[in-house]
């Protein structure tokens, strides 16, 4: 039974005054000079290509995720005149929780994001840490490398967010700026493209027609399958096992990750004294360490960091996830787009997977808005395929350097170890190469998009 598109979930939130500053349009800016495979079965048919017309369509665009990415992309455009849905599978967020399980690194450029939307002030502190140093050593050999915000001459390199409290402010800013619709608790069952525009069917029944649908639904993307979009994937065969913990040593807001024969552990700053862990272990192991009680994990936990912050106080719940390298075939299909980790996932031991979601979610708005711009039809192919360009090969880029990096620490060989230590400790030694490492790393290099250029 369909629901009632006048109730509270369907209703478009409402629209105010953008104050000057805070909100303040977004320009529109020209660009020039712009394993294993997954086989989708193909299930639609030309029979199933039905029309639907500009004027007719529900709304201008579709998101499917209303999560990080998918969110941004929606207020990037909130200054166009688009006419946006958001649709989302999960229930709508009411707070979030006092003490984070997943959290991100957001680089400088994402945070100017985030700043321009309108949504980094809505953080609240307590859950947005800075972190002025990085620092990472090896296991196996010396090695070590610290890198720091002053060579730099800036406050911080980044931020530690806590997931749910940044979802929460950017759903805060949509409602309260914008005249885009969330949509919670449903989910997209059909796609049914045409020459210019797309119909959609939810799992309720509804019916939605718009003119570009767009994947922010994660790395099982379900917008990517009805798509008929190929995954390449490539299991790790490792787990990373991710809590909160309280160190009995201060983290002096500095980001930590010890490089272990087995795989990395970052210790990574939150309030309090706290800090959030990423462990990556084999599935074996990882087993062994969930099923641990709390005194033995936090054991097992100081002894794999090397004691750097002492013994563990207090340990909150944990959680693991299976870590992949995937990347899709294509980022487009007809009238459809897909942007974050419904088009790659990375190895979190470089904590970069967040910020190419966002720079994914600004390149697109500012390859649609251009489009709208100059009267084009910002859903068509030579339109999408600007943004797959821009967007893939960095992708790839970001993908072929974090590989190198697991695949250069997972040797424990002697003779291997010490030439990486050798290698780690020039390069501490180089203000030269640690500048152009952490420039490109915090988003101040590279190909950006105007959105995120500091």
């Amino acid at each position: 039974m369909a629901r009632d598109p006048h109730s509270s979930k369907y209703r478009p939130q409402s629209h105010r005054d953008l104050s000057p500053g805070k909100n303040a349009p977004i320009e529109t800016h020209g660009r020039t000079g712009w394993p294993t495979t997954t086989i989708v079965p193909r299930t639609l048919t030309r029979h199933d290509v039905i029309n639907v017309s500009p004027s007719s369509a529900d709304c201008d665009i579709v998101i499917s995720g209303a999560g990080l990415i998918g969110s941004a992309f929606a207020l990037a455009l909130s200054q166009s005149g688009l006419r946006v849905t958001l649709v989302d599978s999960g229930p709508q967020p009411k707070t979030f929780p006092a003490m984070p399980q997943r959290v991100s690194a957001i680089n400088l450029a994402s945070q100017t994001m985030l700043a321009r939307l309108g949504v980094w002030s809505e953080v609240p502190d307590d859950k947005k840490i800075p972190f002025e140093a990085i620092e990472t050593w090896d296991a196996a050999s010396t090695g070590s490398i610290r890198f720091e915000s002053a060579e730099l001459g800036i406050n911080a390199l980044g931020h530690i967010v806590c997931n749910n409290a940044l979802r929460f402010a950017l759903h805060q800013v949509i409602e309260s700026s914008t005249p885009h619709a969330l949509v919670f608790d449903e989910v997209i069952d059909a796609i049914k493209p045409s020459s210019n525009g797309v119909a959609l069917t939810l799992a309720s029944g509804r019916q939605l027609g718009t003119r570009l649908v767009i994947g922010a639904d994660g790395p099982r993307s379900n917008v990517r399958r009805l798509g008929q979009i190929n995954m390449n994937d490539v299991e790790y065969s490792h787990t990373a096992i991710v809590a909160t913990v309280l160190p009995s040593q201060d983290h002096g807001r500095v980001a930590r990750q010890r490089f272990l024969p087995d795989g990395p552990l970052a210790f990574l700053p939150l309030s309090d004294g706290r800090c959030s862990i990423v462990w990556s272990v084999p599935h074996d192991r990882a087993l062994e360490l969930l099923e641990a009680d709390d005194a033995a994990f936090a054991l097992a936990l100081a002894s794999a960091f090397d004691h750097r912050l002492g013994h563990i106080e207090t340990l909150g719940p944990r959680t693991s996830f299976p870590l992949h390298r995937r990347h899709a075939e294509t980022y487009i299909a007809d009238r459809l787009a897909l942007i974050g980790d419904s088009a790659h996932t990375v190895h979190p031991l470089a904590g970069l997977g967040a910020n190419q979601g966002f720079a994914d979610a600004a390149a697109l708005a500012e390859v649609v808005l251009d489009a709208v711009s100059q009267n084009r039809d910002f859903a068509c192919r030579s339109v999408l395929r600007r943004y797959e360009r821009w967007r893939r090969g960095e992708n790839t880029l970001v993908a072929q350097v974090i590989e190198g990096f697991y695949t250069l620490f997972a040797s424990s060989d002697g003779p291997a170890a010490r030439l990486r230590g050798i290698g780690m400790d020039l390069t501490d030694r180089s203000a030269l190469m640690k500048s152009f490492i952490m420039r490109h790393a915090i988003g101040l290099s590279g190909d950006l998009p105007a959105l995120v250029k500091p």
